[in-house]
């Protein structure tokens, strides 16, 4: 955990994609692999016993591994040589008929669905605290601002409800997304040849060794990364909507909400800061430039991508971590927000009725009952 892990909210999220977390995730693969390759008849079931319990024992020093990866530009290269010299006789066993693509692509697979777990209860949770606030303000009335200035009147309930479809609609999009990221397995260029006759079966049983859903080979064919690195785009920016949208109604002049517990400062103590919200805006803020990156390295040239790959590793778990930082901090603001009707009534020109707004709301509470 870095320094600015808890005050971003992404400590949660970084906790399954640290790299001690990367390098037992490499090993996981080799050994789901090993038995891959044993249950297809590639090696035997007591070699493949043997790498796992190795591997299961094996210490890595990270910081050496990631020194010894400089030479072949990625980790998994010394890593299989540790596991080999560790695995002795079994060691033909580690890596059957695999690149170092198709280990570093699931194992992010497998972070990126682990990760993912963390920021979709986050979302969930700050939905679900974004409907309450809709329901129990279905009817309390407010200014509804439009180009900075107040305009007609709306209903906390009605803004509160916008919040909460934006969130669902996000966590939904990325849930197709993530659950969709397969295995990847397809040897030095992408044929299985290594593996033939077998290299479809040994897919298979991968996949299946691992929990995910088998593919093709897709080491030059990124649609998948970028749909991923769209969908976590757009989660943060689903957070970003209502913590601007606090942070802005929590302001002195217009004291319509506050967080339970603001923000201090340090030189001045009469003031109250909606410091969730600010660091949940922090967090998402970044996210824009982390999602440009994956999209500009989707042109992997050829069968293995000179940069464009490797520039996907740390950019996505960075994007998981701003993102599910951005959903952690919000969920924070909107579990413990206050909303003051009675400042709200204020900046409401007295007999303006607010049609619709609280049909609207039960709108969008009864389609989420039905789609939860």
């Amino acid at each position: 955990m870095s320094l600015f892990d808890p005050l971003f909210g992404s400590d949660r999220v970084a906790a399954e994609l640290s790299d001690e977390a990367w390098v037992r995730t490499l090993i996981e693969v080799e050994v789901a692999l090993a038995r891959a390759a044993a249950g297809c008849g590639l090696v035997s079931a007591g070699a493949a016993a043997q790498v796992t319990g190795v591997a299961a024992e094996l210490v890595v020093d990270v910081e050496a591994l990631g020194v010894a990866a400089v030479e072949g530009g990625n980790p998994v290269i010394p890593l299989v040589r540790l596991l080999r010299a560790a695995a002795g006789d079994a060691g033909p066993a580690v890596h059957v008929g695999a690149t170092s693509q198709d280990v570093l692509d699931t194992a992010l697979v497998l972070l990126v669905r682990r990760a993912a777990a963390v920021l979709r209860e986050d979302l969930a949770g700050a939905a679900d605290a974004a409907a309450l606030h809709a329901r129990v303000h279905r009817d309390t009335p407010m200014a509804a601002r439009t180009l900075g200035q107040q305009a007609l009147p709306t209903t906390f309930g009605l803004v509160a409800a916008g919040w909460c479809a934006g969130l669902d609609h996000a966590r939904a999009a990325l849930s197709v997304v993530v659950d969709g990221l397969p295995v990847q397995l397809g040897g030095a260029a992408g044929t299985l040849a290594a593996l033939y006759p077998h290299g479809l079966d040994v897919g298979r049983v991968l996949a299946a060794e691992l929990g995910l859903p088998w593919a093709p080979p897709w080491h030059t064919e990124r649609t998948r990364v970028g749909a991923l690195a769209g969908a976590l785009g757009v989660a943060a920016g689903a957070c970003a909507k209502p913590a601007t949208d606090i942070v802005l109604l929590a302001g002195t002049e217009l004291g319509e909400v506050s967080e339970a517990v603001p923000g201090d400062s340090s030189s001045m103590p009469h003031k109250h800061n909606p410091i969730a919200a600010v660091t949940a805006r922090a967090a998402a803020r970044r996210a824009p430039g982390l999602v440009a990156t994956l999209l500009a390295s989707m042109e992997h040239e050829h069968q293995r991508a000179v940069g464009a790959w490797h520039a996907e590793w740390p950019t996505v778990t960075e994007l998981l971590r701003v993102t599910g930082g951005a959903a952690s901090r919000l969920r924070t603001s909107l579990e413990g927000l206050q909303v003051h009707p009675g400042s709200m009534a204020t900046h409401v020109p007295a007999g303006e009725l607010v049609h619709h707004a609280g049909e609207l709301v039960d709108h969008v509470l009864d389609t989420r009952q039905e789609t939860a």
